[in-house]
């Protein structure tokens, strides 16, 4: 579970990007997730660098006794509980700034939808499901998702497990308890 400090720091565009590439990816060089993010590799560097201040991410194995790739340290992004008006603010923050990149990648699949070949058009979008749950329930959902999504998650470390026409897809869960209304519902 990530501290104030690490979710703060996180929730940094270029952090949060090169996080992600590096989720996709398996690992990189800090000189091609450079190139992917469209930033100079000193500053990719520099960000690693924070990101591995906070265990976000870690030096992967050398391909070769010049490079000195990097990967994420987890496959999936999950605070947890908060504690304290600190963390809660963080986690806001972090919330918010993931929120909005999601967004944005809806937006730009909404772009080129008509572009994708035809089993892929349906495959995006967005889905709305309201349900009644204690949060013992809420919790045992959230987990059994991540039992769902552990297999097709570990095919990031092992290319040769994506079966043909796999491509990288992001999910991005929003669960938020609504507030009852005046009947109770």
């Amino acid at each position: 579970m990530l501290d104030a400090a690490a979710m703060r720091a996180f929730a940094h565009p270029v952090r949060l990007a090169l996080h992600e590439l590096l989720m996709r990816a398996g690992s990189l060089t800090a000189a091609e997730a450079a190139r992917e993010v469209g930033v100079s590799q000193a500053l990719a560097s520099y960000h690693l660098r924070q990101l591995a201040k906070y265990g976000l991410v870690t030096q992967a194995e050398p391909r070769d006794e010049r490079e000195r790739p990097w990967k994420a340290t987890e496959s999936r992004q999950d605070w947890g509980d908060t504690a304290g008006p600190e963390s809660t603010a963080a986690q806001s923050l972090l919330e918010q700034v993931m929120a909005e990149r999601a967004l944005a990648r809806l937006v730009e699949w909404q772009e080129r939808r008509g572009d994708e070949p035809e089993p892929w058009r349906a495959a995006g979008g967005l889905s709305n499901s309201y349900l009644y749950a204690t949060p013992e329930e809420y919790e045992a959902l959230g987990e059994a998702v991540a039992a769902l999504l552990e297999p097709l998650i570990a095919r990031i470390d092992d290319p040769a497990t994506r079966p043909e026409g796999a491509r990288p897809v992001l999910l991005t869960q929003l669960w938020v308890p609504l507030t009852p209304t005046a009947s109770g519902d």
